[in-house]
């Protein structure tokens, strides 16, 4: 199946060090080569990124490596392809508007006999059971609560309500966000660390590299990193229950 990345932290901050890691699982140290995709919230805005060839062999993942785009929210995504060809409208993140906001959305597993009805609102421009789930999604928020976003505790309860609906259906790994928090539901698998004062240096499970956060934070950062296994040989990862869903804001998980 694909993996999952995603970053939420209380200030803008660059994803450099865990998409190196994370990228070379995309037809190198794994077998995820369908294609990948990393969405960036800034302001209102989203810098997104797809492209069909695998992580490791595509331009656009080393311009990622090299550019350091700050921000507060990231999901990434590298695809192994279980439903839907190998193309482009099918490389996840995927990106609509509800409430006047982007949301970003990337899904690990496969969903099987997912036929919901879609009233037109949304649709899926691709042949994936993921980008049809994220649409459903949206349309039965915004049945829910009609034009009007909701606050983040009654978006929780109604977020959690549809994932268990839909996640009958099979594996359902997700990442979502409209750039204020995180939310992040493992199926099967997913992990996070929170790095925070006082930083440590951080060593890749992937390639040779190390960074010392220590020089490039301030003790008042903090960062939430989520993945589907562990990115670094020393940091302690924790790992979700089946079943849970977290909210991720400020670099924190919520209670």
């Amino acid at each position: 199946m694909c993996q999952l990345l995603g970053m939420n932290c209380n200030v803008p901050t660059d994803i450099v060090f865990s998409f190196t890691g994370f990228a070379l699982r995309g037809g190198q140290t794994d077998t995820h080569h369908d294609g990948w995709g990393i969405a960036f919230f800034e302001g209102a805005g989203v810098r997104h990124f797809v492209d069909h060839q695998s992580a490791v062999a595509s331009p656009v993942a080393d311009l990622i490596k090299r550019f350091p785009i700050k921000s507060k929210n990231v999901i990434a995504h590298i695809r192994k392809a279980t439903q839907g060809q190998v193309a482009l409208e099918n490389c996840h993140p995927f990106v609509r508007e509800l409430w006047g906001r982007y949301w970003v959305f990337a899904h690990n597993g496969d969903l099987k006999q997912f036929a919901p009805v879609l009233d037109g609102a949304f649709r899926p421009v691709g042949n994936t059971d993921s980008e049809l789930a994220f649409c459903y999604l949206l349309q039965q928020l915004r049945r829910r609560f009609g034009d009007t976003a909701p606050a983040l505790p009654a978006l929780r309860v109604a977020l959690a309500e549809l994932v268990a609906e839909i996640a009958t259906h099979g594996v359902f790994n997700l990442m979502l966000s409209s750039g204020d928090a995180l939310f992040a539901h493992c199926s099967t698998k997913l992990c996070y660390v929170v790095r925070q004062h006082p930083f440590n240096t951080a060593q890749l499970s992937d390639e040779d590299v190390s960074v010392d956060f220590a020089q490039h934070t301030t003790p008042a950062d903090r960062v939430a990193v989520i993945v589907t296994a562990p990115l670094t040989t020393n940091e302690t990862w924790t790992e979700f229950a089946p079943g849970e869903l977290k909210v991720f804001v400020d670099g924190l998980p919520l209670d």
